[in-house]
């Protein structure tokens, strides 16, 4: 029975596991994006999320954490540098998984697991909707109105002078 096991052996022993994650971790902070099977992915998604929230509060004790998991000075150096700063507004949830389809060799599902604040599409379309959004609340006519009534009082201005 397996009560209370939480962790994906990923059918390794636990050195085995533990480089292997390690290892999946640095290269996804260093290229943002990686292809992997999606077992790896949603194991990968544990392993990582909780360094990205020791990384908002950039402290001695922090980078030691992360990088007795990482064991890649790089790899701490550009999660607290770049990545932190970014993801420092957001409560979790820092990565993506998108399912890719089954590999031909041997079927085995595909994952890309990407960090979500480093994709330029999907961010780039929200701050555009949330521009949109804007503008349909009324607040161009309420400039556009503004504006009308201050020329006709400059104009009564004028012709009472």
């Amino acid at each position: 029975m397996r009560h209370g096991n939480k962790n994906n052996a990923l059918g390794r022993k636990k050195a085995h596991r533990e480089a292997l994650l390690s290892n999946l971790a640095c290269s996804l902070i260093e290229h943002k994006r990686i292809n992997t099977t999606l077992a790896k992915a949603r194991a990968l998604r544990r392993y990582v999320e909780p360094l990205m929230t020791k990384s908002k509060d950039d402290s001695t004790l922090n980078r030691r954490t992360v990088f007795s998991y990482l064991q890649n000075k790089e790899a701490v150096t550009e999660l607290f540098r770049e990545v932190a700063p970014k993801i420092a507004a957001r409560p979790g949830g820092y990565l993506r998984i998108i399912k890719l389809g089954n590999r031909l060799g041997d079927a085995a599902e595909m994952a890309m697991i990407e960090l979500v604040d480093f994709n330029t599409l999907y961010t780039k379309e929200t701050k555009d909707a949330g521009a949109a959004k804007k503008t349909r609340r009324g607040r161009k006519p309420a400039t556009k109105s503004a504006e009308g009534a201050e020329a006709p009082k400059a104009g009564g201005e004028a012709k009472a002078e």
